[in-house]
């Protein structure tokens, strides 16, 4: 069973005294690694829970700002 953690590569890896001596050139590099959670991409889902947390946050804020009105109309 493959590790759920680990990112998927397209590039082989190279002998380590060839990769620290010579960079390798712009056209030949690796794309970035997409990141890998239990077979799925994580990417999309962190967006989809960072527009959620914000949406929540910002509705939390408007309800204690909406407390402190009605509060201060009460004095």
């Amino acid at each position: 069973m493959a590790d759920p953690t680990t990112t998927e590569t397209g590039a082989v890896s190279a002998p380590a005294a060839t990769t620290a001596a010579v960079p390798a050139p712009a056209a030949v590099r690796a794309k970035p690694a997409k990141t890998i959670d239990a077979g799925k991409q994580a990417n999309r889902r962190i967006g989809v829970r960072l527009v959620i947390y914000t949406v929540a946050t910002h509705a939390f804020a408007g309800f204690i700002l909406l407390l402190f009105e009605l509060g201060n109309r009460n004095k």
